[in-house]
């Protein structure tokens, strides 16, 4: 059983100099891109980070320094990998906890206002671990009964992403080869701002995640303790967490 589809997937994935969302960077990005049709485009690409590759990293995907020194910078493809992604919906393996939030990142600092609001996102491993609980590696020998040799290799893993999400579709009779489902069923939380640090209760309303104003309605706490709003702002959020908190409070504004 295919995907269904009303408009373009991504699958993607990024080899990074760490997984601090808010301080590291793309060193390589791999994209498969689906039509509804099923014709697939695949574009891998390597970047300079602008910053030194840790060594416990590159020992990870066997990308260093000198294999990017030369290689553009994220700002320079910025344009056209949003592009290229266009509209699409995104997936991929633990994309929806950092894969997607260092994404939109890359393209915040460099000015590309990457809108989330009307993409799904399909988190493969989250599917995964509800149906399996294991890893990519794992998930690929289990459902596809394939060795992934090349694991951490982005264009390898986005592949073996494809083709594992496949098979939970042909596996699983619970599993909709809807992208509306299969986003649904991927989601761990209703998160407002992707790195759950803002999530929606069960009201519909953004409440804080984290902190001394945990469970609270954003907005409510943003009139009471404006201060706060400075306090985040000047923090070591990730942008995107900024910007869906200045979304809010500019929205009480116009209430």
């Amino acid at each position: 059983m295919n995907l269904k589809l009303t408009k373009p997937i991504v699958f993607f994935d990024l080899e990074t100099t760490g997984v601090d969302v808010a301080k590291d960077r793309i060193v390589e990005i791999s994209i498969m891109k689906i039509q509804p049709d099923g014709k697939q485009e695949v574009k891998t690409r390597r970047i300079n980070p602008e910053m030194p590759i840790p060594k416990e990293s590159s020992e990870i995907h066997g990308i260093y320094d000198k294999d990017v020194e030369n290689e553009p910078t994220f700002k320079a493809v910025a344009k056209s990998l949003a592009q290229f992604i266009g509209n699409s919906d995104l997936a991929g393996f633990n994309s929806n906890k950092f894969d997607v939030p260092l994404l939109v990142e890359e393209f915040l600092r460099v000015g590309v206002d990457f809108e989330m609001h009307n993409r799904r996102l399909v988190d493969v491993q989250n599917i995964f671990h509800k149906m399996e609980q294991r890893t990519l590696v794992a998930a690929y020998k289990f459902y596809c009964d394939k060795e992934l040799t090349d694991a951490h290799s982005a264009e390898a893993d986005i592949k073996a992403t494809y083709e594992v999400l496949q098979s939970q579709i042909e596996r699983y009779e619970d599993l909709d080869s809807s992208v509306d489902f299969l986003a649904e069923f991927s989601m761990r939380n209703q998160n407002a701002d992707l790195m759950g640090r803002i999530v929606f209760n069960e009201e519909g309303l953004e409440v804080f995640n984290f902190g001394k104003h945990k469970g609270r309605v954003v907005s409510e706490v943003l009139k009471k303790d404006p201060s706060y709003y400075n306090w985040m702002m000047k923090g070591d959020f990730p942008q995107y967490t900024k910007k869906v908190l200045t979304e809010i409070k500019l929205r009480s504004f116009q209430q």
